[in-house]
């Protein structure tokens, strides 16, 4: 019988769906002419909110929503390429390294989205509060920074088929339940002290990221309106 461990908590699941959610309407919606500027910044300022939360719950969230205990560091990357390390309920190294990337490029991207002013439907709340020689800096990178996301979109599409064609290994069910089944015969791959740390994710953990979400939602919805 197989061991069922919970991993995933229920705000870190629902931050990655919506996240998806966001980002491919922030996409789509950047591609369409129209009122669909508008949506773009919904969307965008959506992920902007998500990743305010995801950089907080990285820090008081479960034990595997903590960046402590997913951090690339150079050694564990290379081991795990050698595949010398154990496996891992969480991020593995490599893995941990297209988190990061991701939060870090989806932030410029929105940062950026702020400043950008088309002179014709959308201008970014904090486009009037710089030159125009700043704005156009700015827009420019938030136009370029496109291909970077497209990209890892496209590297991380490819890292879950490749786990799961040719290491049997499902990233995408546990994102769903929150749980991984470790085949009793397969637990000696991993570190006792990862098995033996499921992450929280009771009542307490949920209302606290649900308070969360809701301060960060109310103080970006008065900066954006005011």
């Amino acid at each position: 019988m197989k061991k069922t461990i919970r991993v995933w908590d229920l705000p870190i699941r629902l931050f990655h769906w919506l996240l998806v959610l966001c980002v491919a309407g922030s996409l789509i919606s950047a591609n369409l002419d129209g009122i669909a500027i508008e949506w773009h910044a919904y969307f965008g300022y959506g992920v902007l909110i998500l990743l305010i939360f995801r950089i907080i719950w990285g820090f008081v969230g479960s034990r595997h929503a903590r960046f402590a205990t997913f951090f690339p560091q150079r050694a564990a990357i290379m081991a795990y390429l050698q595949g010398s390390s154990p496996r891992f309920l969480g991020h593995n190294p490599v893995g941990a390294l297209s988190v990061f990337a991701l939060l870090l490029v989806l932030s410029i991207q929105v940062l950026t989205g702020l400043f950008v002013d088309d002179e014709i439907a959308f201008q970014g709340p904090l486009s009037k509060y710089v030159p125009n020689a700043v704005v156009s800096f700015l827009s420019e990178i938030h136009e370029g920074n496109q291909v970077v996301i497209y990209t890892l979109l496209t590297i991380h599409i490819a890292a879950i088929w490749y786990y799961k064609k040719f290491k049997g290994e499902d990233l995408i069910r546990p994102m769903f339940s929150g749980d991984k089944e470790i085949d009793p015969s397969e637990e000696a791959k991993y570190s006792p002290a990862d098995l033996g740390q499921p992450s929280n994710d009771g009542g307490v953990q949920r209302t606290l990221a649900l308070v969360i979400l809701s301060v960060i939602a109310v103080l970006v919805g008065y900066w954006i309106t005011k």
